[in-house]
């Protein structure tokens, strides 16, 4: 075991979960084993206004660069569109989180997911293109070391788009590979090389799980099965209960109602079917959490737990989509297994999930559960799209330990957080290109208020837009709105469940905050989605 080193900035490491909904975890009221990071949230750190932009690529891309992610090219997915601000990579007008803290002297890792260097897809020929004009890599951008995947999703015991330092890596069926286990153990050797030195280091941790498909450990599944018997309804209830009890959630918020688009759990014919999606995806979870625990034993090994920076989220809310058995989803699955047996794609295949041999999602009803006590899911700027665990530890740093901060922050304060934490500050060009400035700010005051103080807020408006689904958020007041539908207005302290619309009694204030997001949308060169769909066609 080392001592940990005097005198030198914290080491980073930065969890990043993929559409894993705001309930899912211990201390956010689910009822999925996850002690590493509830061990997290007791001695550090719970926000309960973190927000994302309610999809994979784009939260990354903002994350990042601490830009919003029209800023830094990524304003849809990964499909280059032909503008600038939907060109699907990280464009050169921003630094990458590696870029800013490697001039601040910080050795700079990351395994797991990309996702921000333009499409892929499943066909190799296409992965010629990695390294290259539009498509740039991690270690393009910073990262002294990458082990992951470029494209967005994948199956867990053969990834597509697998890479490790700029090579493709091919797997075999005897390794039993495990993405969510092996994106640890490069993690902790990331940990042991940079540990021998005395500078610090900025490890992002990118998970895959729990996004679809359903692949989790066969022991692990076991341990939760028969768990979801009661129903999504029952699940909802009780977490709604705990996030009461915690404070994260204000009782005089009503639990929305259950969507729509789900039925009552009572009129459910094989409840056995959805017992055991349920408990895959709670599997995942709970791996992740293993993962989690395994990585910061390892800094714990190293004597540098007190002088590590670790934070937690979630890349968007649940996701709410149910797999065809062909079309778009062939993108991303394999027909055949590593040992070639057939793969079973698609919800419509009612078969045990979990296994390499199949390639499930949980569906609207359990993602809806995810998102409690929000309504509507990934891809929507509605609380249950948009809103993400933010768990901080950081024993040198935060003063009072287990407290909640409630001011509603964004995935662009990251940045200037980590920045400031590493005494760097933001250049104004790069080799020559004039940089955007970083867009959110600083949460390291935020570290330090004692309970009972008066709570460190955020000043400035935060923006979204995602096909057309766009909002603004503004002290109290959230305009939102459902594309292609009206604008709505809730009032964030009294109604965070965004149940009851106040736009036609607070007229001023939705036209205020419509201005507002206009002047941004100008600023930042947001495009008009339908006129986004026109260049898509």
């Amino acid at each position: 075991m080392k001592e940990g080193k005097e005198g030198k900035s914290p080491n980073i490491i930065l969890f990043l979960a993929d559409d894993m909904g705001f309930s899912d975890i211990g201390c956010y009221g689910s009822e999925i084993p996850t002690p590493n990071i509830d061990a997290m949230a007791a001695c550090g750190l719970r926000y309960s206004q973190m927000y994302n932009n309610a999809r994979c690529c784009p939260s990354r891309a903002s994350l990042l660069t601490g830009l919003y992610p029209h800023q830094a090219g990524v304003g849809h997915m990964t499909g280059n569109i032909g503008i600038p601000q939907y060109q699907g990579y990280l464009n050169e007008n921003c630094l990458t989180l590696a870029e800013g803290l490697k001039r601040c002297g910080y050795h700079t890792a990351m395994a797991g997911k990309w996702h921000v260097g333009g499409e892929y897809g499943h066909r190799k020929s296409a992965w010629e293109a990695a390294g290259q004009e539009g498509y740039p890599t991690p270690m393009q951008r910073g990262f002294e070391r990458f082990y992951g995947t470029l494209e967005g999703a994948g199956n867990y015991y053969n990834p597509v788009t697998l890479m490790e330092d700029g090579k493709w890596v091919t797997l075999r069926p005897e390794d039993n590979f495990y993405y969510t286990e092996k994106i640890a153990e490069k993690s902790c050797e990331y940990i042991d090389s940079f540990s021998e030195d005395t500078g610090p280091y900025f490890l992002y941790v990118a998970f895959n799980a729990p996004h679809w498909p359903l692949h989790a450990r066969q022991e692990d599944i076991r341990d939760r099965e028969g768990s979801y018997l009661e129903g999504w309804d029952e699940i909802r209830k009780r977490r709604y209960r705990r996030q009461v009890e915690m404070g994260l959630v204000k009782d005089i918020w009503e639990i929305s109602p259950r969507d729509g688009a789900a039925p009552d759990w009572n009129s459910v014919e094989d409840k056995g079917w959805e017992d055991i999606k349920m408990a895959v995806y709670a599997a995942q979870v709970m791996e992740m959490d293993r993962a989690i625990g395994r990585i910061m034993e390892e800094v714990r090994l190293h004597g540098e737990e007190d002088n590590t920076v670790f934070l937690f989220l979630s890349d968007n809310g649940a996701c709410a989509e149910v797999l065809p058995e062909d079309g778009w989803v062939m993108n991303f699955a394999d027909r055949e297994t590593l040992d070639g047996r057939p793969v079973a794609i698609g919800n419509g295949a009612r078969v045990r999930p979990g296994g390499e041999d199949t390639y499930i999602s949980y569906g609207l009803p359990w993602a809806n559960a995810s998102n409690t006590p929000f309504r509507l899911f990934k891809h929507w700027i509605h609380e249950g799209g948009i809103s993400t665990p933010f768990v901080v530890q950081w024993k040198n740093g935060i003063r009072d330990a287990g407290v909640l901060r409630h001011t509603p922050v964004h995935f662009i304060d990251i940045f200037p957080t980590l920045l400031q934490l590493a005494g760097g500050t933001y250049p104004g060009e790069n080799e020559g290109k004039p940089l955007i400035a970083l867009q959110g700010e600083s949460l390291v005051e935020s570290f330090t208020v004692r309970d009972g103080e008066q709570e460190w807020e955020r000043k400035a408006p935060i923006f979204w837009e995602h096909e057309g689904n766009c909002g603004v958020r503004l002290g109290r007041y959230k305009l939102v709105r459902k594309y292609p539908g009206p604008y709505e207005l809730y009032d964030m302290e009294e109604d965070r469940t965004e149940l009851h619309d106040i736009s036609g009694e607070e007229k001023e204030t939705a036209r205020k905050l419509k201005a507002l997001f206009y002047d941004w949308m100008q600023r930042t060169r947001v495009k008009d989605w339908d006129e986004v769909l026109d260049y898509m066609k």
